[in-house]
C-alpha cells in the first residue's frame, strides 16, 4: 500500500469518526452552546498547537514507512520513518503508545495530513538544554563519537560538539583514539547559535573537582596524620605523591632513616603508599610528607647497640677528602675521619684505602645522639705499627725505607708498616753539624739509617744517617794535622768558599781569602763542582768539626819548595858547556810544567 493510499484511508476514518461523535452527541452544536461554552470554545480553539511550535504526541500507528502521532489536533500527523532509528528487521524503533516529542511543521499538506518532524524537535529542544547549561554553567553529558585535528567529535543528543585536545584531561592525552566510544560529562565553554559551533570542555569540571577535594584536604589534614596516597611523579629530591585532589611532597631526607642517594630505589610511579602528615601549610597549599616517620628511629637505641670502645662491623657508603661514612645499619651512619683511616702519618686519601661497598671492622670512639654522630676508627681495629716497630727495631739497629719528604730540617724515611721516621738534619753526615738535606739526599731514595729513638706514645721515631758508619773525625787530628797537605773533592760553593771533601765525613773549607794567591771575586771562577784539589790545612777544630784549608798557602809553599831547589842547584858545580841563562830556562820551564800538572 502507498503512502498516498495510507493518507487517504487515515482522513476517511477521522471523518467517520468527527461524524459519529456528532451524532452520538460527542459535540453540541453551536446554536445549542451558551455565551460562556462559546467563549470557553474560541479560547481552546487557540490553545491547538500552531505550527513553529515543539508539542509531545502519542504514536497511534507504525509502519515501514512513517510513523503517525496524536498531537491532539483533529487529525493525526506523520513523520517519516527515516528520522528514527532503525531496528534489526527495518522498523522504526518505536512503538504505538509511546510518547514522543514533535515539531509541527505544517498544520495540512496537500493531502490534508499534519506534518510533523521529531529530528528538527529533538535537535531545538537539545540546543536550548545546552544553552541553558552554557548560560548556567551545568555540564552536559555527550559521547565522543570520533577523532578530529585537534581534538574529538562529542554527540550531545541530536547535535554535534567539538572538545580540544588540550580539554580533555587535566594532562595532555597522548591517544585521543582510547577516548573514542566513551560517555563523558563536559562543560560548554563556548556556544555560537548562529554558525551551531559548541565547544566543550572536560578539563574545566577536573580543575574544579580537584580544587574543592584540595579544599577539603588542606581543611582535614593534620600533622601526625596516616594517609594514602599514590605515587605521582619523582624528582631528584623526592616524589610528589597524589593524596586524592591534593599533592604533597615526599622528600628523600624523609623516605628512610638511611641514605637516599636516588628516590626511585625507594618508591616508584603508581606506587600506593602510606605516609605520615609532617607539616600543613594551607596559605600556600602544601603538604610536607613523611615515610620514615612510620617506622621507629634507629638512633634511639644507638648508644645499647654500639657502646663506645666496641668493635662493630659496617658497609663503606660514601668516601670524601676528609674521610668515609659507614652504614652500620640503615639510618644509621658514622665517619671514620682520615686521621683514623691508618697509623701512617703521611697525608693518603680515604679513597687509596677503602672504596664505597667495603666490609669494614671498625672501632666506635664517640657517639653525640642528639647530632646524630657517630665517630669511627679503622686504624684502631689493626696492630699498632709504633709499638710492632718499636718491638722489632730496638735503638742502635739499622733499617731500610725510602725517602719520602725533605724539608729544611730533615728527611723523613717511610718504615715498614707505613710509618715514618726523622733524620734530623744534624744527623746526616759527620762532615758538618747542619746541612741542607736538599744536599745529601733526594726524595725516593733508599736508604739505610740507624734507629736512635722511639717514642710510641707521641708516634715519634728519630733516625740517623751518619751513624751508620763509625764517626770519622775521632781520627781527623791524627790524619789531618795543621800544616799537612791534603788532596780532596770540592762537593759544595757557596758566596765565601769551598768545600772539599777529604773522605766520607770529612770535608773543610777553603775561604775565598785562601783560594789563589792573587784577588779571587767569585769561587766559580776558580773552582768547579766535582774537581780535585790539593791544599793546605791551616786550621783544626775537632770539637766544631771544622778543617780549614787553603789552596793559597799551598801554592805559597810549593813555590818556595821550587825556589829551594833551584837555589840547591844553583850551587852545584854546572857541567862543561852549559851556561847559567840555560840552567835558570830550564828550571823555570820545569816549575811551569809542575804548576800545570798541579
Amino acid at each position: 500500500m502507498s503512502n498516498e493510499e495510507i493518507r487517504e484511508q487515515e482522513q476517511e476514518r477521522q471523518e467517520e469518526k468527527r461524524e459519529q461523535e456528532v451524532t452520538e452527541g460527542g459535540l453540541p452544536a453551536i446554536e445549542e452552546l451558551s455565551e460562556e461554552e462559546l467563549l470557553k470554545a474560541y479560547d481552546e480553539a487557540f490553545k491547538l498547537p500552531q505550527e513553529g511550535e515543539i508539542v509531545k504526541g502519542t504514536v497511534v500507528k507504525v509502519t515501514h514507512d512513517e510513523v503517525l502521532v496524536d498531537i491532539g489536533y483533529k487529525s493525526e500527523g506523520y513523520i517519516p520513518a527515516s528520522e528514527f532509528e532503525r531496528l534489526p528487521t527495518g522498523e522504526p524503533n518505536v512503538k504505538v503508545g509511546d510518547e514522543i516529542y514533535v515539531y509541527l511543521l505544517r498544520k495540512e499538506d496537500p493531502d490534508g495530513m499534519i506534518v510533523l518532524s521529531k529530528q528538527i524537535a529533538d535537535q531545538r529542544m537539545a540546543w536550548e538544554r545546552v544553552e541553558k547549561s552554557f548560560k548556567e554553567g551545568t555540564p552536559v553529558q555527550g559521547r565522543v563519537i570520533r577523532r578530529v585535528k585537534g581534538g574529538l567529535r562529542v554527540e550531545i543528543g541530536p547535535l554535534k560538539a567539538f572538545m580540544p585536545a588540550s580539554q580533555v584531561d587535566l594532562r595532555p592525552v597522548q591517544n585521543l583514539e582510547e577516548w573514542v566510544g566513551k560517555e563523558i560529562e563536559a562543560r560548554v565553554i563556548n556556544l555560537d547559535k548562529k554558525s551551531r559551533n559548541i565547544v566543550l570542555s572536560r578539563r574545566v569540571l577536573l580543575e574544579e573537582e580537584l580544587e574543592r577535594k584540595k579544599r577539603q584536604l588542606l581543611e582535614t589534614l593534620q600533622p601526625g596524620q596516616v594517609v594514602k596516597g599514590v605515587v605521582k611523579n619523582i624528582t631528584n629530591f623526592g616524589a610528589f605523591i597524589d593524596l586524592g585532589g591534593l599533592d604533597g611532597l615526599l622528600h628523600k631526607s624523609d623516605m628512610s632513616w638511611g641514605r637516599v642517594d636516588d628516590p626511585s630505589q625507594i618508591v616508584s610511579v603508581g606506587d600506593e603508599i602510606e605516609v605520615m602528615v609532617l607539616k600543613v601549610d594551607k596559605e600556600n597549599e602544601k603538604v610536607s610528607l613523611g615515610l620514615k616517620q612510620l617506622t621507629p628511629d634507629p638512633w634511639e637505641t644507638v648508644e645499647e647497640k654500639y657502646p663506645i670502645g666496641s668493635v662493630v662491623k659496617g658497609k663503606v657508603v660514601s668516601v670524601v677528602d676528609f674521610g668515609a661514612f659507614v652504614e652500620l645499619e640503615e639510618g644509621v651512619e658514622g665517619l671514620i675521619h682520615v686521621t683514623e683511616m691508618s697509623w701512617s702519618r703521611r697525608p693518603v686519601h680515604p679513597s687509596k684505602i677503602v672504596k664505597p661497598g667495603d666490609e669494614v671492622e671498625v672501632r666506635v670512639l664517640d657517639i653525640d645522639k642528639e647530632r646524630r654522630r657517630i665517630s669511627l676508627s679503622l686504624r684502631q681495629v689493626q696492630p699498632n705499627p709504633w709499638e710492632e716497630f718499636a718491638r722489632k727495631h730496638p735503638v742502635g739497629s739499622k733499617v731500610r725505607g725510602i725517602v719520602r719528604t725533605l724539608t729544611d730540617f730533615g728527611a723523613f724515611v717511610e718504615l715498614e708498616g707505613g710509618i715514618e721516621g726523622l733524620i734530623h738534619a744534624s744527623d746526616m753526615t759527620w762532615a758538618r753539624k747542619m746541612v741542607n738535606p736538599r744536599e745529601i739526599l733526594k726524595e725516593g731514595d733508599e736508604v739505610e739509617v740507624v734507629v736512635m729513638n722511639v717514642d710510641v706514645e707521641k708516634q715519634r721515631i728519630s733516625l740517623s744517617l751518619k751513624h751508620v758508619e763509625p764517626d770519622p773525625w775521632l781520627t781527623v787530628p791524627e790524619k789531618y794535622k795543621v800544616g799537612s797537605i791534603v788532596e780532596g773533592e770540592v762537593v759544595n760553593i757557596t758566596d765565601f768558599g769551598a768545600f772539599v771533601k777529604l773522605e766520607e765525613g770529612v770535608e773543610g773549607l777553603v775561604h775565598i781569602s785562601e783560594m789563589d794567591t792573587k784577588r779571587v771575586e767569585k769561587p766559580e771562577d776558580v773552582v768547579s763542582i766535582g774537581q780535585k784539589v790539593k791544599a793546605k790545612v791551616i786550621s783544626l777544630d775537632p770539637i766544631d768539626r771544622r778543617i780549614g784549608l787553603s789552596i793559597k798557602a799551598y801554592k805559597v809553599e810549593q813555590e818556595r819548595k821550587e825556589t829551594e831547589r833551584v837555589l840547591e842547584k844553583y850551587t852545584r858545580p854546572v857541567s862543561a858547556g852549559t851556561s847559567l841563562g840555560e840552567l835558570l830556562r830550564k828550571t823555570l820551564m820545569e816549575q811551569q810544567q809542575k804548576q800545570k800538572s798541579d
